[in-house]
């Protein structure tokens, strides 16, 4: 899989830009704001219709402009495709494949798969819970895209029930009778297991997989550290079999999962009630990531958090290579961040992939092993060299 080109229209601060990208490595050289992420950034979007920089699409559209087009060619085991993304904050954006439009924006996921590293990443282990939780939702879709739709129809239901239990708690608080709501958020708990069972098993099994390949790569990066394995915390946890969401174990089993959201809604309906919030499900799990005995959040070094970051991403690539589809390894700035070690694993890795696009600031940053192609970002333009 590689992406062959690239162009873009008002997307941060390109106006337009072209690149024709060939397979090995490509590295995009020049200055702090010369928009040599924002066009990684680009690619990054149409493989995962998100940002490792920003939460919201305002951001990607150039300053003063209503949209902006991404459009790549993507060769994906021989096959080429053209992929064109819309985006208009405000609105639906739109998608089109081979030039014909797509019913769901999300109907192109899977046809670019990315595994991005950027400096951003050391807020998987400094971060709150959400950003590790978003890490393996947005790996999960890489893995198998259907998951993307999971994700949303347990969002939509998530909103639909915190919108009854908000209802709910104020009646309660002003002591407004309100026999309805009892039937009707019995309705909603059957609608939240159903979903977040599906996005839960799948997490499980992702953890299970994902786990020997984290500790695998820490190792690599950080052998005189302490050994770093992950685990999903789960407030249902107690109540799955053993073994659930571990290298080795059983895999996840939906109905079982579901039956288990249900029995702990029950037990905590009145605090949901209470609080006017749904209090369980996967919005609530966490993926806790330790060193020796003591959780990386809080303890690791700077060094340590830089290297589980890094972790994380070599398992992710790793994972997805060795299940038949290897991703494209985007490394943005980070060479910069790293000691001499750290690099040296980290160009090992990308060395040996398929297409490897790289950003720095200077030259000077990228290891001797990355020879390749260079394009040099600077004035609004983007040349080879």
């Amino acid at each position: 899989m590689r992406v062959r080109h690239l162009q873009v229209s008002d997307f941060r601060s390109w106006e337009r830009a072209d690149l024709e990208l060939d397979g090995g490595v490509s590295v995009l050289v020049g200055a702090n704001g010369q928009g040599k992420t924002n066009l990684v950034e680009a690619i990054g979007y149409v493989a995962t219709l998100g940002s490792h920089r920003v939460a919201s699409d305002q951001p990607l559209v150039r300053h003063g402009c209503a949209r902006a087009i991404v459009r790549t060619a993507v060769v994906n085991d021989g096959r080429e495709l053209t992929v064109e993304l819309e985006i208009t904050p405000g609105k639906a954006n739109r998608a089109r494949i081979n030039r014909g439009p797509v019913p769901r924006t999300r109907d192109v996921l899977g046809i670019l798969r990315t595994v991005l590293f950027a400096p951003e990443d050391l807020s998987l282990v400094r971060g709150d819970p959400g950003e590790r939780r978003r890490f393996l939702d947005e790996l999960l879709v890489l893995r198998a895209p259907r998951y993307a739709g999971v994700r949303a129809d347990y969002e939509k239901v998530l909103k639909q029930r915190n919108a009854l239990l908000k209802s709910a708690a104020t009646n309660r608080r002003a002591r407004r009778a309100d026999p309805d709501a009892v039937s009707t958020l019995d309705v909603w708990d059957n609608h939240l297991a159903v979903h977040g069972a599906q996005l839960l098993a799948a997490r499980l099994d992702l953890v299970a997989d994902l786990g020997p390949r984290v500790a695998a790569a820490y190792a690599g990066v950080a052998p005189e550290s302490r050994p770093a394995h992950v685990a999903y915390r789960s407030q249902i946890e107690d109540t799955l079999p053993a073994g659930y969401g571990k290298h080795g174990g059983e895999r996840a089993d939906v109905e079982v999962v579901a039956d288990a959201l249900l029995a702990r809604m029950a037990l905590r309906r009145d605090a949901e009630l209470e609080r006017g919030v749904s209090l369980v499900g996967p919005q609530r799990d966490e993926l806790d990531l330790v060193l020796g005995e003591t959780p990386a959040k809080g303890y690791a070094s700077h060094g340590e958090s830089w290297s589980f970051a890094l972790a994380l991403r070599l398992a992710s690539y790793e994972l997805l290579k060795d299940e038949g589809s290897e991703p494209v390894l985007v490394l943005d700035d980070v060479f910069a961040e790293l000691d001499r070690r750290r690099r040296q694993r980290l160009a090992e890795v990308a060395v040996g992939a398929e297409q490897v696009l790289v950003t720095a600031a200077v030259e000077e940053d990228v290891p001797a092993e990355l020879s390749g192609v260079r394009f040099e970002v600077a004035g609004g333009e983007v040349r080879r060299v």
